[in-house]
């Protein structure tokens, strides 16, 4: 290993620079990729630029690979934070998923006898988004009107349907159907 002692009148960067390569292939041994090796090598050099002043009498080479050995660490700090993060996300994901098939297997399914005293235009709005899963904009083009008309027209039949199952089921309506006592859920 060839450690060149700084000398006063040399220029910290063109001896960085010569080492390149060789900072380089470091790297990727490490990361096991040349796109990190680089970014890395690229945030270390940054470093050395702002602190190049302090570097009296201390081999530049050797001080710069103990700066990429930091970066390696910060580098899989960094890795291991994200793959948490990813972890953590899919886990509350999944969670909601969860909470989402629960609720649908508890809240009473009365509101679809209801769908059919509605207007036509609203059951089908009702049935077509809502229950069927397709978007607004798919069933503006189906109908033939503007996206926003049909955002309205969805608008006003869940408030009609609100309306119908507040004259029907009542209390358990203010409850969001979750307690029905009409046996159908």
């Amino acid at each position: 290993m060839n450690i060149e002692p700084r000398k006063p009148d040399d220029d910290v960067l063109q001896i960085l620079l010569a080492s390149h390569l060789r900072f380089l292939a470091f790297l990727e041994q490490r990361v096991g990729s040349r796109e990190d090796a680089e970014e890395i090598l690229q945030s270390a050099f940054a470093k050395a630029v702002q602190q190049e002043d302090s570097l009296k009498g201390e081999s530049v080479v050797a001080w710069f690979f103990q700066v990429l050995r930091n970066a390696l660490i910060d580098h899989y700090r960094h890795k291991d934070l994200e793959k948490r993060a990813i972890e953590q996300h899919r886990a509350e994901v999944e969670l909601q998923r969860n909470d989402l098939v629960e609720l649908e297997n508890t809240v009473c399914e009365c509101f679809k006898d209801l769908i059919p005293t509605l207007k036509p235009e609203y059951g089908e709005l009702l049935t077509t988004v809502d229950l069927g899963g397709q978007s607004v904009t798919e069933a503006a083009t189906r109908l033939g009107i503007t996206p926003n008309n049909t955002a309205v027209r969805l608008y006003r039949a869940r408030l009609a349907l609100k309306k119908r199952l507040e004259e029907t089921c009542r209390t358990c309506a203010d409850h969001g159907c979750y307690d029905c006592t009409c046996g159908k859920n």
